[in-house]
């Protein structure tokens, strides 16, 4: 059974997230690109935001005994494979856990253009995700 105290807490804290780095959906890639701070902001907040989406999915994929992901990326196939998110969100959620790695790990330098690209275009998937995880958890909760 889905700890459903947990989720939520993660949900909130995932809204949370979302509503702060909304305020910089009408920065510039210059802007950005000049602005070491808004950088440290930006990629921090977008960093703890996709760790909340994975902390969640391994979560949900424990709880129903879901097949053990490979990585971060695979961990949002399985609730894709288990319909709690669709294909096209799964697809979205795989690129920013991938974009996530690049940020941690400073595999290549943060491309600006890519990082503003999601905070204008990507915000909505995270409030996607968060809605899905909601009728997920409710549905169970209903037993249906």
């Amino acid at each position: 059974m889905v700890d459903e105290m947990l989720i939520l807490r993660k949900l909130t804290e995932l809204e949370e997230y979302t509503s702060q780095i909304q305020g910089f959906r009408s920065i510039s890639v210059e802007e950005y690109r000049n602005d070491w701070k808004l950088q440290r902001i930006i990629e921090r907040t977008l960093q703890m935001m996709i760790e909340t989406c994975v902390d969640i999915a391994g979560h949900l994929i424990s709880d129903n005994k879901f097949r053990i992901p490979d990585s971060y990326a695979d961990s949002f196939r399985v609730l894709s494979e288990n319909k709690v998110i669709e294909p096209d969100l799964c697809e979205t959620m795989e690129q920013i856990s991938k974009f996530r790695n690049v940020i941690v790990h400073h595999y290549d330098r943060v491309d600006a253009e890519i990082v503003v690209g999601i905070i204008r275009k990507k915000i909505d998937d995270f409030r996607m995700f968060k809605d899905k995880i909601v009728n997920f958890v409710q549905k169970q909760k209903s037993g249906c």
